[in-house]
């Protein structure tokens, strides 16, 4: 045991600079988010008010797990675990009595400092995406149908944290598995699934009837798969193969299979079932590969707690505060009855960061989750919009701002309420 661990030690740093990675650019939460003093936007909410004390209640599960003085990082801020549970119970009250819009916003810009995500290439516009849980026929069982295995953690997949090595590799972390003396990257999603390095192990929670499903589960984190006897069980992300995630979509692009404005879910799925024979040049193009548990109930966000559809959302995990209140401004789908989209319409609303993405990467990415089912798949798969993004946090008591400040604040407000900003009218009451 002592070698193996001499052995993991000393090749975390081979592996860390021998592995090709896509370089990206350099973000850091300082910033990632940064201050506004007077450009504050109209808060109003296009969802009703109880899903989100729903969303608050469940994200105080995950603050009240920390100590009080853990540190967030918000901009060039340093903001306590206790300052956020205190901006939250704010906010549980005040929704608490409906306040018309005049009313909440007079509130918000006395009480809360805002912050705004830096954006695609700092330049404040974000790019919102959406995912789903969905709903897959599946069999416990392998036969001529159900082929396709949902596979639970490997006991030969270690995680070797890297932060005991040096400064420069604090919070870094490598996925790997031990093969003799040596450390190796694991198993690719081609070992996986084209060479079935995994068979025979034991690690089958279920089957699926199609590669394609198996892909969109992966793409999605969770899910819930329907057994032929009824029967129904959640399966969420347990951990990945730590190889990089490259999009399907990208591919398909890159290729001319499909045109941008194609660029949909849907359409991915529809390519991919009239073109089966390309499987193994997308198993070779994204070797990233995710390995699943069975949840009693879920799904679940990367701080563990039951995701809120339309509340919860997916951003970069390195850049943005865990559990922090958010406001987004951007543009949904309006499905009719059979669900086709039928139009786009700019909506506002409050959201909880209870989430993380492999594709969600960098200060101008954010995912909205939908929720469950073939709906909120299409809402989810249709979602590509680019809109604005921002934190709040409860003033300090302390911290006084200069009279001006709050008075060009309050006439910005004004001006444009009164120039019908987002080219909307307002709700009296949210």
């Amino acid at each position: 045991m002592k070698t193996l661990k001499y052995i993991t030690i000393i090749l975390a740093f081979i592996l860390s600079s021998c592995i090709p990675q896509k370089k990206e650019k350099s973000y850091t939460p300082s910033r990632a988010l940064r201050l506004i003093r007077i450009d504050y936007p109209i808060f109003f909410d296009d969802l009703d008010y109880k899903n989100l004390e729903l969303a608050i209640k469940r994200n105080m599960k995950f603050l009240k797990r920390l100590k009080p003085d853990t540190i967030f990082i918000y901009g060039k801020d340093h903001i306590t675990c206790k300052q956020v549970i205190e901006t939250q119970m704010l906010i549980l009250k005040i929704i608490g009595k409906r306040p018309g819009i005049d009313e909440l916003n007079r509130i918000i810009r006395d009480e809360f400092k805002l912050y705004k995500a830096a954006g695609l290439d700092q330049k404040g516009k974000v790019l919102f995406t959406g995912y789903f849980e969905p709903i897959f026929p599946a069999s416990p069982k392998k036969d001529e149908i159900y082929k396709y295995p949902v596979y639970r953690r490997p006991d030969d997949l270690i995680v070797v944290d890297l932060s005991p090595f040096g400064e420069r590799f604090r919070g870094e972390k490598i996925i790997a598995r031990i093969n003799g003396k040596k450390v190796l990257p694991y198993y690719s999603r081609e070992d996986i699934e084209l060479k079935k390095v995994l068979k025979g192990r034991g690690l089958e929670i279920a089957y699926l009837r199609s590669f394609i499903d198996l892909m969109f589960l992966q793409i999605q984190g969770s899910g819930k798969l329907l057994f032929p006897d009824g029967r129904i069980i959640n399966v969420g992300y347990s951990i990945s193969n730590g190889r990089p995630f490259r999009s399907i979509g990208r591919y398909l692009l890159e290729k001319g299979y499909i045109t941008r404005a194609q660029l949909n879910m849907q359409s991915i799925r529809k390519f991919l079932e009239n073109h089966p024979e390309i499987w193994p040049d997308i198993i070779r193009y994204n070797p990233s590969y995710v390995f699943f548990s069975i949840r009693k109930d879920g799904p679940y966000g990367n701080i563990k707690v039951i995701l809120t559809p339309g509340r919860s959302i997916a951003t970069d995990y390195r850049l943005f505060p865990k559990g922090a209140l958010m406001f987004i401004r951007t543009k949904k789908p309006i499905l009719d009855k059979e669900g086709n989209i039928v139009g786009w319409k700019k909506f506002c609303r409050f959201v909880l960061n209870q989430d993380t993405g492999g594709a969600i990467r960098g200060p101008g990415r954010v995912d909205i989750y939908f929720g469950t089912g073939k709906r909120a798949g299409i809402m989810a798969g249709s979602m590509k919009q680019i809109g604005d993004l921002y934190v709040l946090i409860k003033r300090p008591a302390s911290e006084k701002e200069p009279s001006l400040i709050r008075k060009l604040r309050e006439i910005c407000y004004l001006l444009k309420k009164r120039f019908n900003f987002l080219n909307q009218s307002y709700p009296i009451s949210p």
